[in-house]
């Protein structure tokens, strides 16, 4: 039981993304790719979660930029950065988006590869930068 805790707690990766404006949507399908990649894992999961209060991880198109655009515009229109908030720090938009997007995507690695659809990726969404964050990465 020892070298089955031992073994799982090896595979618990980071990444680091850093972005260089207040929003954005950063591709971080290779670099989860990568950490599949070096943990040998041919099937089974990979679990993505992002332990920050005020970015999130999603899984949308890559194949045309305007998608991207399109999310942070609308989650902008439909949340936007007000001094009414009560909270002082003045982020509370960025909150809200972090739990309505969610802090977490489950992937199925077949193969030793993640499986996609054709024009998907993983994106880490940034609601508070610009800033340094980690993404935390399972893998099973």
């Amino acid at each position: 039981m020892n070298q089955v805790y031992q073994r799982r707690k090896d595979l618990l990766m980071d990444i680091t993304v850093t972005s260089a404006s207040r929003t954005a949507l950063i591709d971080i399908t290779a670099s989860i790719q990568e950490k599949i990649r070096l943990s040998g894992i041919q099937e089974g999961l990979c679990f993505v979660f992002v332990p920050h209060t005020t970015a999130a991880v999603t899984i949308n198109e890559n194949a045309d930029p305007d998608v991207k655009t399109d999310i942070l515009s609308t989650l902008k229109r439909v949340f936007p950065q007000d001094p009414s908030y009560r909270h002082r720090e003045g982020n509370s938009d960025a909150h809200v988006k972090s739990s309505l997007v969610g802090a977490s995507e489950t992937l199925i690695i077949q193969d030793g590869r993640l499986v996609l659809g054709t024009w998907q990726s993983v994106f880490f969404c940034e609601f508070d930068g610009p800033r340094t964050r980690k993404v935390l990465i399972r893998i099973q």
